[in-house]
C-alpha cells in the first residue's frame, strides 16, 4: 500500500504572513523609513545601518518577498526604493497602513548621521566631474542629449503656458547657460543657481556674449542655499545629478510661487552605465511614474507631458508640474 502525502496548500494568509512577518523587525522598519524618499544599493545600506552585507541583503529578500520594497538595475547596480501599496490587492491596505506609520518614525540620529554621508559622498562624485569638464561641458552632453534636441519641446510646453507680465524664472544648473536666451526673452527677470563656479563661469560668459541685461547668477546650492521664488522652475537635465532625486525635487518645489510651474526634462530610465563616467550621471534616468510620485509628494499637479525619442536609443521625457493656487499668476489658455 502507497502512502499518500498530504499537499501543501497555500492561502492567502500566507502572504499576509509573509507581510506582517517583514515588517516585524526593528531595522527592516528603520530600512523602509529610509527608502521614503531615495533608493540605494545594498552596499550603502549597509554603510547606513552598519552592518555586514550579507546581513543587510537578508533583510532586503525578505523585504522584498513579502512586496515593500522593489529593485532597479542602474548599469551594473541594483538600488533598492520602496514598492508602492496596491491598495485593491491583497495586504494592499495593510501595506499602505504600515508605510504611513512608519513615516511618522524618526530616524535614530546616527543612522540620519550615516544616509546625510552616503548623500554627501554622491554629490561630491557630481561637484568633481564639473569641476574636471568644464572646458567639455557640451560635447560630453552631446554624447546623450544635447539641448538641441530638447529645446522646441520645453519651449513648446513653456509657450503653452501665458505669465502675467513681470513674471520671473529660475534656472537650477544651467550649465553652459544654452537656455537662458530663451528664458530671457520671456521673463522679466532670470536667476541662474549652480553649485559649478567653473560652469558658471561659462554660463556669465553666454550671457555677456549675447547681452542678457536680465539674467542674475549666484554660485548657490539650490538645495541648501536660499533663493527667491519664481513664477517658472526650470530644472534642464539636472535632476540626475542630484545625490536624493526625490528630496531635491521636494526641497525644488518650495522654490517654485502658489500658482507657478516646474518644468522638468530629464532622460526616461536606460542601462547605460557608461553615462556616470562620460558625463557624470549619479542617475541612469528615471521612469516616468517616479517623477509623477515625488512631484505628487511634493505637492505638485501633473500637467502636460512631451517624450522624445533619439536616434542612438535614449528617450527624453519633458515634464511639466504646476503648483496649485487660486489666485494663480498663471492661467493655460
Amino acid at each position: 500500500m502507497s502512502l499518500r502525502l498530504p499537499q501543501i496548500r497555500h492561502d492567502a494568509c500566507d502572504e499576509l504572513a509573509a507581510l506582517c512577518k517583514a515588517g516585524g523587525d526593528p531595522l527592516r522598519l528603520n530600512v523602509l523609513r529610509v527608502l521614503a524618499n531615495d533608493s540605494f544599493g545594498v552596499l550603502e545600506l549597509a554603510q547606513i545601518f552598519a552592518i555586514r552585507q550579507s546581513g543587510m541583503s537578508h533583510h532586503l529578500k525578505v523585504l522584498a518577498q513579502a512586496g515593500l520594497v522593489a529593485t532597479r538595475r542602474e548599469g551594473n547596480a541594483i538600488f533598492y526604493r520602496r514598492a508602492l501599496p496596491q491598495g485593491d490587492s491583497l495586504g494592499g491596505k495593510l501595506h499602505g497602513a504600515l508605510l504611513a506609520e512608519v513615516d511618522e518614525l524618526e530616524l535614530p540620529a546616527d543612522v540620519a548621521a550615516r544616509v546625510a554621508a552616503v548623500h554627501a559622498q554622491r554629490a561630491a562624485v557630481s561637484r568633481d566631474y564639473f569641476a574636471r569638464s568644464a572646458e567639455k561641458f557640451q560635447a560630453q552632453q552631446d554624447l546623450i542629449a544635447g539641448l538641441p534636441q530638447y529645446r522646441e519641446s520645453v519651449l513648446a510646453l513653456l509657450d503653452a503656458l501665458s505669465f502675467a507680465p513681470g513674471a520671473t524664472a529660475l534656472e537650477v544648473g544651467p550649465g553652459d547657460g544654452g537656455f537662458l536666451p530663451e528664458l530671457a526673452r520671456r521673463f522679466s527677470q532670470v536667476t541662474a543657481l549652480d553649485n559649478s563656479a567653473a560652469m558658471l563661469e561659462l554660463a556669465r560668459q553666454r550671457c555677456q556674449d549675447e547681452g542678457l541685461g536680465n539674467v542674475r547668477l549666484d554660485l548657490a546650492d539650490a538645495l541648501q542655499d536660499s533663493a527667491e521664488p519664481a513664477d517658472c522652475v526650470v530644472l534642464n537635465m539636472v535632476l540626475h545629478h542630484f545625490a536624493a532625486p526625490a528630496d531635491a525635487l521636494r526641497q525644488l518645489a518650495r522654490l517654485v510661487r502658489p500658482g507657478g510651474s516646474l518644468l522638468v526634462t530629464e532622460l526616461c530610465s536606460h542601462d547605460q552605465s557608461w553615462a556616470r563616467d562620460a558625463c557624470g550621471d549619479l542617475w541612469l534616468g528615471f521612469e516616468q511614474d517616479d517623477l509623477a510620485h515625488w512631484a505628487d509628494a511634493a505637492g505638485l499637479a501633473p500637467g502636460e507631458s512631451l517624450y522624445i525619442g533619439l536616434r542612438n536609443g535614449f528617450q527624453i521625457q519633458v515634464r511639466h508640474f504646476a503648483k496649485p493656487d487660486s489666485r494663480s499668476v498663471l492661467t493655460h489658455r
